[in-house]
């Protein structure tokens, strides 16, 4: 685990919100490139919720970046 329990919140918050939107914004479909962007933000809320609900960022762990209130825990 690499995220934080307040940032696991937050990234879910976020991430629901980013696919409630898409959604929404892809169902008025006023062009293709609406389309196209809608489907991108429900893409990248997909994976705030994912990483949220897991706990681990695979972008954290590419870059060693481990939070210092998680240091601790993890060996």
């Amino acid at each position: 685990m690499n995220v934080t329990p307040t940032e696991r919140i937050a990234r879910i918050l976020v991430g629901s919100a980013g696919v409630v939107g898409g959604v929404l914004v892809a169902a008025g479909g006023a062009s293709v490139w609406v389309v196209v962007l809608a489907a991108f933000l429900i893409l990248a809320g997909l994976d705030l919720v994912v990483t949220g609900a897991t706990g681990h960022c695979p972008l954290y762990q590419r870059l060693g970046h481990v939070p210092a209130s998680l240091k601790g825990g993890m060996r």
